[in-house]
């Protein structure tokens, strides 16, 4: 179901997290939401820090904005992003280094670069018992970010079964992680429930395993069909609400976890399969190689495809033009009204400052317009490249 996009055409946004403010220095460590809010100080600074990114995000101009995961740590290559509900969940326990045996063929990488420093420097809890959902009180931040603007808050979370890639098994509750990774989705599925019931209308699900799958073991069919149940079950009940599926090619640190990546395999898998009304996919990056193959299903496509038309791992402030010539390209293959511009992933975990988020976000916005004129479409009002809201204005010299 389009909800926050029904009416919108090429409509902007970003993916999801957001550049703190140096002044937002304080992080949960595993603490309830509703325990660091009896902290004032804490309280305080959070729901500022809310603030800022939706007034960010409204001066650049996008039309669909985001909480910037601020609830999660500001820890090392964003840690937390897996962890704020590993935490919290009951049936898990501790911080360890996973054993090399037990780690992912994906994740594997030499001493000397910083992918091997992050994945050895993160920690993991042990799986010790059943895994059942705790509060992780989503609906909570979704209002406080919400009641801050008009304009729709699309919430972002990882998904359960990305976590399960990390997460060792010491308890006989369990016979293998795919029992584990179910569990989580159940458990990700109340938890997502609640934030409809709560009221909002837009839910973005991070990083299911799909397209790394279908890349890297296109045969093993077993696994693949697996995660598709587990995705449509963290999904189930949800279909009044517009689901976003996010797709990209990692983002610890601005980095890419894998290389020679393609969505080709899992298109089909994506449009057809998983529930959902959007997907978002990494194209800027790889300069949209996998775009054409959307071809095929250009005038039947159920979901909407939003392109990544900035990256997140170039510090480079992308200019306009630069947004309206992807969108362009991918137009090609992708109809206007099933287009959505975005970035390739989020901006926060380590990654660029606020200053260069903030204007590739404005570049995105701007783009849009350009392309909407094009297109004889309404454009929306970008307060960031308003003349008379500029800081310094130069005054103009008198006639002599």
């Amino acid at each position: 179901m389009f909800t926050v996009t029904a009416d919108l055409m090429l409509p902007s946004t970003i993916t999801g997290s957001w550049p703190r403010p140096r002044w937002f220095d304080v992080s949960m460590w595993g603490r309830s939401l509703d325990t660091c809010m009896l902290d004032v100080r804490w309280r305080e600074k959070f729901q500022d820090a809310l603030s800022v990114v939706v007034s960010d995000q409204e001066r650049a101009g996008l039309d669909i904005l985001g909480h910037g995961d601020f609830h999660v740590d500001e820890d090392m290559a964003g840690r937390a992003w897996h962890h704020y509900p590993l935490q919290r969940w009951s049936g898990l326990e501790g911080d360890h280094l996973q054993p090399e045996e037990n780690t992912t063929s994906w994740l594997k990488y030499p001493p000397g670069t910083l992918l091997h420093e992050i994945y050895t420097a993160w920690r993991w809890p042990r799986v010790v018992d059943k895994i059942e959902a705790r509060p992780l009180h989503y609906a909570k931040i979704w209002r406080m970010t919400q009641a801050r603007t008009r304009k729709p808050i699309k919430f972002g979370t990882v998904s359960a079964q990305v976590m399960g890639l990390f997460l060792d098994i010491h308890t006989k509750k369990y016979k293998d992680k795919r029992e584990v990774v179910w569990d989580m989705s159940v458990a990700m599925n109340k938890e997502l429930l609640a934030l409809r019931d709560a009221g909002c209308k837009c839910i973005q699900v991070e990083e299911p395993t799909l397209h790394f799958l279908a890349d890297k073991h296109p045969h093993d069919k077993e696994s693949i069909n697996f995660m598709i149940d587990c995705l449509n079950r963290e999904l189930e009940g949800l279909d009044d609400v517009e689901i976003w599926l996010h797709t990209c090619w990692g983002n610890p640190n601005m980095q890419r976890v894998m290389e020679n990546n393609s969505y080709r395999n899992s298109i089909e898998l994506y449009l057809e399969r998983a529930k959902g009304d959007v997907w978002t996919i990494e194209t800027k990056d790889n300069g949209q190689q996998d775009v054409p193959a959307f071809e095929p299903f250009k005038h039947e496509l159920k979901k909407k495809i939003a392109i990544g038309a900035v990256s997140h791992r170039s510090l480079q402030a992308d200019r306009p033009e630069e947004v309206a010539n992807e969108i362009r390209k991918a137009l090609r293959y992708i109809p206007p009204e099933r287009l959505i511009v975005s970035s390739d992933c989020g901006f926060g975990r380590q990654g660029c400052n606020r200053e260069i988020a903030f204007y590739k976000a404005s570049a995105i916005a701007q783009g849009c317009n350009i392309v909407r004129k094009e297109l004889g479409l309404p454009t929306t009002y970008i307060p960031a490249a308003d003349p008379m809201l500029q800081i310094d204005v130069k005054p103009r010299l008198a006639d002599s």
